[in-house]
């Protein structure tokens, strides 16, 4: 076996990685963000995210999405450290940086101040925070740029493409929004016409606001000439074995989830969060018959979906164990005030999220203007 066929071949519609592998890497590295303050793994999961995109994004309009999330993951930081700087922080410090003056609050506001001393520790605080949100939304912006949301529709089951079609139509908006926006403010830069500053943001908007409009109602046409909304007639008893287990699958659910996270109940945690798990796959099976749809070339799950999906899952396995391990390491302390330390195996841990970026499929290179000699 020779070094060319362990490479990943490029894209094509046979071969295009299954939309869901895409989500589940991405949902394992946010999961992973959630479970450490520590800056420098933050700044590891940005800098695996941005690669993973940067190396198999498409030329697809909803791909572009990508730096819009980075842009608001920077806004949230922003809007963090305006907050601590205002209200206050719950942590002490004895750091202070300034001292602005205080609005006097009623008693009935005790706990809340506006302005009072500003301290180094509570913005360090903040800033930590604010970077694991902003982290978070950065790794769903991935997968927003990476997997095609009319392939993931419909990946979904019969029983919940009602919804997923309105998660779909709810996570395309953002990128035909970023869309609508970039080709508006390149036709006016091209009418000589002003395309940044409040004035060009108001005379952008409202045909940005039209076009959105227009897609609605198209999308809406389009849905009622294919029958969306149909249903095909199931046996009572098959409808009430479809609720009941639905309902007991999430109840089990939620109790074995309980289970795990607390002291207590980890006898029984992983037991009944695998019957809730079954329960609810049932019902949503059963549910599906409900579905008239039929689906065309449905995408398959190789190896490579495999291998994209266990390198998020693996991202967040590691950061889950290293918790329990070494809490110190993914949550530094600010008070007393030290430098954060780059921990070993959750640096090696979402390292090995940058799998996809190797395995899965390259996206096919947009073809070059051919020159043509006068």
């Amino acid at each position: 076996m020779g070094v060319d066929s362990l490479r990943a071949p490029r894209a094509h519609r046979s071969n295009s990685l299954h939309p869901g592998a895409w989500w589940i890497w991405a949902l394992g590295l946010g999961t992973a963000a959630s479970r450490t303050t520590n800056p420098l793994l933050l700044a590891l999961l940005v800098g695996v995210a941005g690669y993973v995109v940067a190396a198999r994004r498409t030329e697809a309009p909803w791909a572009r999405s990508y730096g819009a999330f980075v842009k608001l993951g920077l806004a949230v930081i922003g809007i963090r450290l305006v907050f601590a700087v205002f209200l206050g922080s719950p942590i002490p410090g004895s750091h202070v940086v300034v001292t602005l003056p205080e609005v006097p609050l009623p008693d009935w506001a005790q706990g809340v101040r506006i302005g009072g001393r500003v301290t180094v520790e509570g913005l360090v605080f903040a800033l930590y925070d604010g970077l694991k949100l902003a982290t978070l939304l950065i790794c769903v912006g991935a997968a927003n740029a990476l997997a095609s949301p009319s392939r993931l529709l419909k990946s979904l089951p019969g029983a919940l493409y009602e919804a997923g079609v309105a998660v779909v139509v709810a996570l395309t908006f953002a990128p035909n929004l970023v869309a609508d926006v970039r080709r508006l403010r390149a036709a006016r830069r091209l009418r000589g016409r002003p395309d940044s500053g409040l004035r060009g943001l108001l005379q952008v908007g409202l045909p940005v606001l039209e076009g959105a409009l227009e897609r609605s109602v198209a999308l809406a046409a389009a849905m009622d000439a294919r029958g969306y909304g149909r249903t095909a007639e199931v046996p009572a008893a098959v409808r009430r074995a479809t609720a009941v287990l639905t309902l007991g699958g999430l109840i089990g659910v939620c109790a074995g989830t309980y289970g795990l996270l607390a002291s207590s109940g980890a006898g029984y945690g992983l037991p009944v969060l695998l019957v809730g798990v079954a329960a609810a796959l049932g019902g949503l099976w059963l549910g599906g018959r409900r579905s008239v749809r039929t689906r065309y070339r449905p995408d398959r799950w190789g190896p490579r979906a495999w291998l994209v999906a266990g390198s998020g899952a693996c991202a967040a396995a590691v950061l889950i164990w290293s918790g329990g391990q070494d809490p110190a390491a993914l949550q530094p302390p600010v008070v007393p005030l030290a430098a954060p330390t780059l921990p070993l195996w959750p640096a090696l841990g979402i390292l090995v999220g940058l799998l996809p970026a190797f395995v899965a499929p390259a996206p096919e290179l947009a073809p070059r203007p051919q020159e043509t000699s006068s």
